[in-house]
């Protein structure tokens, strides 16, 4: 009797227990490695919906970093490599703040948002950080302070992040500097399921 109540209790113990979902991974596969992503929807719940669409329509597939400083960041996401901009859906609204209080910084290997001069405009660019560019974390709810969303982090391929950003630069479509002179393509950006 006593051990068929300790197995009920263990059964019941495991149903009520509750169920934890994983952090949503995508990989980018590019022309110069894998790269793979864990994503902070606690952190940053609207970016990292923005960002799984674009994820999920293709979007990403035939874009390139069109924009490497070394010892900063790379950023893509944007443009083809014929320096065609990719048609965007409309701006979400900046987390940085909340970002920030769930503990994220734009440290070495993570992932934020681009954008313009407006803290709303982000769209499908993104960037990586290849440094610690903690400068660019929320500050104060004001143009200057608002920083850039951090939603997620490079969990492997970071050997290609590094090396993408010690690629040589220089002029390159409309930009005046900082194109990778070896075109650094998106192959493909798909959601993978978390290892455990």
């Amino acid at each position: 009797m006593r051990r068929f109540l300790l197995l009920c209790a263990t059964g019941l113990a495991l149903v009520a227990a509750p169920a934890f979902a994983a952090n949503p991974q995508v990989e980018l596969e590019t022309t110069a490695g894998t790269i793979k992503l864990e994503l902070y929807p606690d952190a940053a719940p609207k970016t990292v919906e923005n960002f799984l669409k674009y994820v999920s329509s293709g979007h990403y597939a035939g874009t390139q970093f069109h924009r490497v400083i070394k010892g900063f960041m790379i950023q893509g996401g944007g443009y083809d490599d014929e320096y065609r901009q990719r048609p965007t859906r409309p701006p979400v609204a900046i987390e940085s703040e909340q970002s920030v209080k769930a503990g994220l910084s734009n440290k070495p290997g993570t992932v934020a948002m681009a954008r313009t001069s407006d803290p709303n405009s982000a769209t499908a660019q993104f960037f990586i950080n290849v440094a610690d560019n903690k400068r660019l974390d929320f500050r104060s709810a004001d143009p200057q302070g608002y920083g850039y969303t951090v939603f997620g982090k490079v969990i492997a391929g970071m050997d290609v992040v590094d090396k993408i950003a010690k690629g040589a630069t220089g002029p390159g479509g409309p930009f005046p500097t900082d194109v990778p002179k070896e075109h650094v393509i998106i192959k493909s950006a798909r959601v993978v399921t978390p290892a455990n």
